[in-house]
């Protein structure tokens, strides 16, 4: 089996970290790992498969040096604006994290569960764009959904763990729990959030654009049309709610033609990587401590809308580290190597 020189964009960040976990586990053929990361943390180790490997600076000469094939970028937008393309000049293949390059016409935006052919679209720009968290576990439950019954609207509330917003969000909801425990949680003051987040849920996410919906909530519109490759309706209220880790969604779907409800939990218990929860008489349905640590999509709470036959209720959860971040990264370099290496 060929093997890669892999680098990692970002590699001492919360997605950087988990990448390292999602390559170990899944057995990524590496042959040199190249961890990266800004001057501050240059010089650290990072530890893979019981070996530890020196973070190198972040620099425009170093995809060309170390002879990157894959490069995984996590460090954020601007990072992804300025260093891809010395990355992909280099030869490397690019899978980029960040929003800057979504909603670029010429790069593919992929969840391999549901548009792995689009990866053919990488030789645009040497380019593969990782969704947005909350979009991924959504669009891998409505894509065997809208093969079977035409989807024409989707309304969708998330409630998103804080560790969407990196070890920042997940510290200052530790730090306000704590100082509770202590009586001066009023004491605590919010960096990260724009609200206090313990004890508190905060129905922002993102900035807010001029139609009064935020940038967390338009990703979430504007990429589901793109990788289900339609133009049906969403709507988004995106929500920070006090949990560590895993994002949970409740979606309410309309479809073109009437639902069946056998056949419609049928199909995504036949749906790759998505896992059915769905036993409400013993309690059963998907929590975000389902999810953790795992690379699946939980999917429960299935059932028909009370009024019409053409609309169906569920919720679903994944770990957005994992599933909504490092494992759908992984997977599309799988596909990649499969398709292209």
């Amino acid at each position: 089996m060929r093997r890669y020189n892999v680098a990692i964009v970002g590699a001492t960040g919360a997605v950087g970290e988990e990448l390292f976990r999602v390559l170990d586990e899944l057995d990524f053929p590496i042959k040199n790992l190249i961890p990266l990361a800004s001057k501050n943390s240059a010089g650290s180790e990072i530890e893979f498969k019981n070996k530890y490997y020196k973070v190198f600076e972040l620099t425009e000469e170093i995809f060309d040096e170390k002879e990157v094939e894959i490069a995984f970028f996590s460090a954020g937008g601007s990072i992804s604006a300025h260093y891809a393309k010395f990355a992909t000049e280099a030869g490397a293949v690019v899978i980029d994290n960040t929003s800057h390059f979504r909603m670029d016409e010429n790069v593919p935006l992929v969840v391999p569960e549901c548009n792995p052919d689009d990866i053919s679209a990488w030789k645009n720009t040497g380019i593969i764009a990782n969704p947005n968290c909350s979009t991924i576990q959504m669009v891998q439950v409505l894509k065997p959904l809208d093969d079977v019954f035409d989807i024409k609207r989707v309304d969708v509330s998330t409630y998103q763990a804080v560790s969407g917003a990196g070890k920042a969000g997940m510290e200052e909801l530790v730090s306000q729990m704590q100082d509770f425990f202590a009586f001066k949680l009023g004491e605590s003051e919010a960096k990260v959030f724009q609200h206090q987040i313990a004890l508190n849920v905060i129905p922002h996410i993102d900035v807010f654009t001029e139609n009064d919906y935020t940038k967390e909530e338009m990703k979430m519109v504007n990429e589901t049309q793109k990788i289900l490759g339609k133009n049906i309706e969403v709507s988004a209220t995106c929500v920070r709610v006090p949990v560590i880790r895993s994002h949970s969604e409740s979606i309410t779907i309309h479809f073109k033609n009437a639902v069946n409800l056998e056949k419609a939990v049928q199909a995504l218990k036949d749906a790759p990587n998505v896992t059915v929860v769905d036993n409400p008489s013993k309690n059963e349905y998907p929590m975000p401590t389902t999810a953790t640590d795992t690379d699946e999509t939980f999917v429960g709470r299935i059932r028909k809308d009370l009024y019409r036959d053409d609309v169906l209720h569920l919720w679903c959860v994944a770990d957005q580290l994992r599933v909504g971040a490092a494992t759908n990264s992984v997977r599309i370099a799988q596909k990649w190597i499969e398709m292209e290496g």
